[in-house]
């Protein structure tokens, strides 16, 4: 009987390349992988031709999605390359990691997988200076050896005695990962796991295969190099912590194998592995030639010249350092210096698109789903929505039927939890366009997972969900006007009974007029799109027109002993049910006559004030705003109440200073009659106000002050005085 054993790098091309070399040399009977166990019905599908890596093992618990866990796979992770090898060979694969059942009993979500450091090599960082000698060896062990071969960077270390090479001397890392070991003591979790491996090989060995190959991170192969009997192993696993899990696979991205998005055997260049595994011969100039096609598709001049120069540069740098070959570290110099000609922002694309690369991987229709999953994949195919890793930009126009369809299904699951899409601000005003930004996540699988109770299709799933809400206790009032205009959106009617029951019984009780206010506009925006999109949506005038009587009968006592937070927030309520209002049949009409009658009030908050003078001004509803403007900035009353009227009355935009010189003036004599202790006073809440315009709005005030201000007339210039900042602004400026 032979056991023989692989220590490999997770994600590390050479060892890939080696564990398929190997597992051909040696033709074992059975492979056994660094892995979930629960997975071992699923190793089939890794020869299935509709399998496209990265993709993950994703090990969840039933009705608990805070427990999942992932274990990604690469085409360059020897993990996979042994899986691909024994469907081949048509011999038996199994995982030999501790089951996911116990792992997920003491695990959060994230990506599990092979976490130890041992096994994925360096992160790149130095280890914690107030560890002992055998905990730094646990936290970077690659480092260790990287340092005592004299290398500074762990990662070009492995590349160089590794990847490099075209093979993986497996004998030789496996004592090097004893020597530094040596003295080590595994704390609880790791000695479970190679206790369990060990029992896997043991139970291998009684089922009578004769050449078993195991395949793991260089750092256990020390651990299992002596089996040994079974009574030890069986102590350390003894009453374990264990739920119920379920396994499948998940499409993964080249991102996310990265170990700065916090994954633990993440690797700091997944798309130049890729490559490196892919393209044996002559990697660093079809490299490089690639490189070069990415920047001529942002229209980058980059010749074959260039290229060329380029390959000759990293070449030449990987002699200087006296490396077997060209690493990454090269290859991005040259790129540097060569294509993208000392700017850094060409070079920050190759890193994007090529270093770190966003693949996204697939999984056949075979794989275990559950219903909801599957009928969303249906629907992406139907409506031809490929998932992608990339940020994408999409615009749809809502009166194309499969346009429409794309801007429901992507609404039906932001209320999953699923947000593949995220709205983006549209050009133009036109209310059928919508655009998008998409990108899938993987975490989106546990998400959908997650709702397979809910329905077996997204838009059943989505009517449940939105119900669910509506049902909760203590839930705003806002949200459930927001959950109808969501419904809508979403093109599910059948959703709107049970939630507009639940608006009509909470603002029957809702006694604070804010709250109100924050409602009405999410359920007024809900009608127009039910009117554009064509969703009925019957009942929704009633209970707006409703909202907005109530709102008009309670303002009053609203506004009143408002603090300068409140107030502002008030103003904020106030604009927004004025757009509302205006959208609603005689809704406008009843709003303003509410306002009318709060503008002669006094004791309003100057902010307030302002704001409902300059509403009626604009609807034609007051003649005269200049002689308020007047009286709010009349030495009567405080400099700082005099600024909140004005920032009140101001905000939203400069232009009516612009168009009215009246005004204009008005505001100019108010200031330049402060004293000085007043104007500092003022002066913050003045730069807020006039900070809100737009550049263009500022430049066309201050001119028009500068050219009809009365002051400005009787101004008094004491050349003598001046001389010497003139003089110093002129030698500035060169002239003399």
């Amino acid at each position: 009987m032979t056991i023989t054993l692989l220590g490999v790098r997770h994600h590390g091309p050479g060892s890939a390349r080696a564990v398929v070399a190997e597992l051909a040399r040696l033709k074992p009977d059975i492979v056994l992988i660094e892995g979930p166990p629960e997975a071992d019905g699923l190793v089939g599908l890794a020869a299935d031709p509709g399998m496209e890596p990265p993709v993950a093992l994703l090990a969840h618990v039933p009705g608990d999605p805070t427990k999942a866990a992932f274990w990604p796979f690469a085409a360059f992770s020897p993990e996979w390359q042994a899986l691909k090898y024994a469907a081949e060979a048509g011999i038996p694969a199994r995982f030999c990691d501790l089951p996911a059942a116990h792992s997920l009993a003491e695990k959060e979500t994230g990506d599990a997988g092979p976490d130890d450091p041992g096994a994925e090599g360096a992160s790149g960082r130095d280890p914690a200076p107030d560890l002992t000698p055998a905990q730094v060896v646990r936290v970077d062990p690659i480092a260790s050896l990287a340092a005592a071969a004299g290398y500074d960077d762990p990662e070009r270390w492995w590349e160089d005695a590794v990847e490099h090479r075209g093979d993986t001397p497996f004998e030789v890392i496996a004592e090097a990962m004893a020597a530094v070991r040596e003295g080590y003591t595994p704390d609880e979790r790791e000695a479970r796991r190679e206790a369990y491996m060990r029992r896997t090989v043991r139970v291998a060995m009684k089922e009578g295969f004769e050449n078993i190959a195991v395949v793991c991170g260089a750092w256990h192969v020390p651990a299992l190099t002596v089996i040994g009997p079974a009574a030890a192993d069986d102590r350390i696993l003894k009453g374990l912590p264990k739920v119920k899990a379920e396994m499948t696979w998940v499409p993964w991205t080249h991102g996310r194998l990265a170990h700065w998005s916090g994954y633990g055997a993440g690797v700091t260049s997944p798309g130049w592995y890729a490559h490196l595994f892919a393209t044996p011969d002559r990697p660093v100039e079809r490299w490089l030639a690639a490189a070069a096609g990415v920047l001529r598709d942002e229209g980058l001049p980059v010749s074959s010249a260039h290229v060329i120069e380029s390959v000759r540069l990293a070449q030449s740098l990987a002699v200087i350092r006296n490396r077997p070959l060209a690493g990454l570290a090269e290859v991005t110099e040259a790129a540097r210096a060569v294509l993208c000609e000392g700017d850094e922002l060409p070079v920050e694309l190759i890193q994007r698109r090529m270093v770190v690369g966003e693949r996204l991987g697939h999984v056949p229709d075979s794989t275990p789903m559950v219903p909801l999953q599957r009928h969303l994949r249906e629907e992406q195919r139907r409506l031809r929505l490929k998932p992608e890793a990339l940020d994408r930009e999409l615009e749809l126009d809502l009166r194309k039927p499969l346009d429409l369809d794309r801007s429901r299904l992507l609404h039906r699951l932001r209320l999953l939890n699923v947000p593949w899409g995220e709205p983006r601000q549209t050009r133009g005003k036109g209310t059928f366009k919508e655009a998008w930004a998409l990108q899938w996540r993987p975490e989106f699988d546990i998400s959908l997972i997650e709702a397979a109770p809910l329905g077996v299709t997204v838009p059943a799933a989505a009517t449940a969900k939105i119900a669910e809400v509506a049902a909760r206790e203590g839930a705003a009032l806002a949200d459930l006007t927001g959950l109808v205009e969501r419904a809508l959106l979403a093109d599910l009617p059948g959703s709107l009974p049970a939630v507009l029951a639940a608006i009509g019984d909470r603002a029957a009780v809702d006694t604070d007029i804010r709250h109100l206010m924050a409602a009405l506009p999410a359920l007024v925006r809900a009608q127009r799109y039910g009117d554009v999109r064509g969703t009925p949506a019957e009942g929704l005038a009633v209970i707006a027109t409703s909202l907005l009587a109530r709102i008009c009968a309670g303002l009053s006592a609203a506004v009143s002993g408002l603090d300068d937070d409140n107030a502002r927030g008030m103003v904020a309520h106030i604009d927004a049910v004025t757009s509302a209002s205006a959208l609603l049949d005689e809704g406008r009409e009843r709003w303003l006559g509410a306002l009318r009658a709060l503008a002669d009030r006094t004791g309003l908050p100057g902010v307030v004030e302002g704001r409902i003078v300059r509403i009626l001004f604009d609807a034609d509803r007051l003649g005269d705003a200049d002689a308020r403007m007047s009286r709010a900035v009349s030495l009567a009353h405080p400099p700082a109440r005099a600024a909140a009227w004005i920032e009140g009355f101001l905000s939203g935009g400069g232009l009516l200073l612009i168009h009215d010189p009246r005004l204009l003036a008005m505001v100019d004599d108010w200031l330049v009659g402060l004293r000085g202790d007043a104007f500092v006073e003022v002066l913050p809440l003045l730069r807020r106000t006039f900070g809100s315009f737009a550049p263009r709005e500022r430049r066309s005030i201050a001119s028009r002050v500068r050219s009809g201000s009365a002051t400005e007339k009787d101004i008094e210039y004491d050349d003598e005085r001046a001389a010497p900042a003139v003089r110093t602004v002129m030698g500035i400026l060169g002239s003399g």
